[in-house]
């Protein structure tokens, strides 16, 4: 294919900054040209690379486009200029009851929680989610374009469709690990909490250098399975419930520190993963 000059160098730079020095980075600056090509005429005008590239300036562009062939990353579906849009999740969010930050004194969570519960779908059904949102912490974790971090790991980010088949309703809150450490690279601190990227993903602080570490604490797996205690524990089958509940409490407690990762990592995720699809794989709800 051939195209602008000018406008691969400026893309792969982009990339970078968002991807860090990946191996393949190569193919997705192939997918980013071929998805510039617009009128597929082989090349790509100036119309065309300027539109693609006020795209590559937003922040959740390039991890979700990184993360087109995911199954539990939403389709994009086409853009125009700096806009773009994906498919429409059935279900944006694990609860149906979002109380907004306004009106949570008035409605207590008692109320919301019991509202939820009863408005949720039968576990099975939860169980089918989970299976999913498992599956996309396997996807994120070193993947082809490196790792991803869940920073924003809340109910109104993770949601499913139809078939109840998780999907990521917004990956507005998902970055690169590259992304995160650059952020977190030389950033001055006094607590934890000047050392956080998004909502959640938080370093500690080295208070004698008053500088950020770069590591962060709390790995995805550890924020999922926190949410997944509200989502999956209640009307569990009984005779799951209590070796459920202890797997969620280990998957909690996991660190993010890279000496932990790997080995630990994969097994309570694979843990619990074959914990539900043993209870739902020779039923309809498989």
């Amino acid at each position: 294919m051939s195209h602008n000059g000018d406008y691969t160098p400026m893309t792969s730079e982009g990339q970078t900054d968002s991807l860090g020095e990946q191996p393949s980075l190569g193919s997705l600056v192939s997918r980013v040209v071929s998805l510039a090509d617009v009128n597929s005429d082989g090349k790509v005008s100036l119309a065309e690379a300027k539109s693609v590239w006020a795209l590559l300036q937003i922040d959740e562009f390039v991890p979700m486009l990184a993360l087109q062939d995911k199954e539990h990353a939403p389709r994009l579906l086409g853009f125009c200029g700096h806009l773009y849009a994906t498919e429409r999740v059935a279900n944006g969010a694990l609860f149906r009851l979002d109380v907004p930050p306004w009106l949570q004194p008035l409605v207590p969570e008692a109320l919301s929680n019991a509202l939820n519960r009863w408005l949720a779908p039968a576990w099975p059904r939860r169980a089918r989610i989970t299976i999913g949102l498992l599956e996309f912490v396997e996807e994120v974790f070193h993947g082809a374009y490196g790792s991803f971090y869940m920073c924003d790991a809340s109910p109104s980010r993770v949601g499913y469709n139809a078939n109840y088949d998780c999907k990521i309703a917004d990956l507005g809150s998902v970055a690169s690990e590259a992304a995160v450490r650059a952020f977190l690279r030389g950033r001055t601190c006094q607590t934890n909490a000047d050392c956080t990227f998004g909502r959640d993903c938080t370093a500690t602080c080295d208070r004698l250098a008053k500088q950020c570490n770069t590591e962060v604490v709390q790995p995805n797996l550890a924020k999922v399975c926190a949410l997944l205690r509200d989502f999956l524990l209640f009307g569990a089958p009984a005779d799951l419930l209590d070796d459920l509940d202890r797997q969620l409490r280990t998957c909690v407690t996991l660190s993010g520190l890279a000496s932990q990762m790997e080995v630990h990592h994969s097994l309570v995720l694979n843990n619990l993963k074959t914990l539900l699809w043993k209870k739902i794989s020779d039923t309809k709800y498989s």
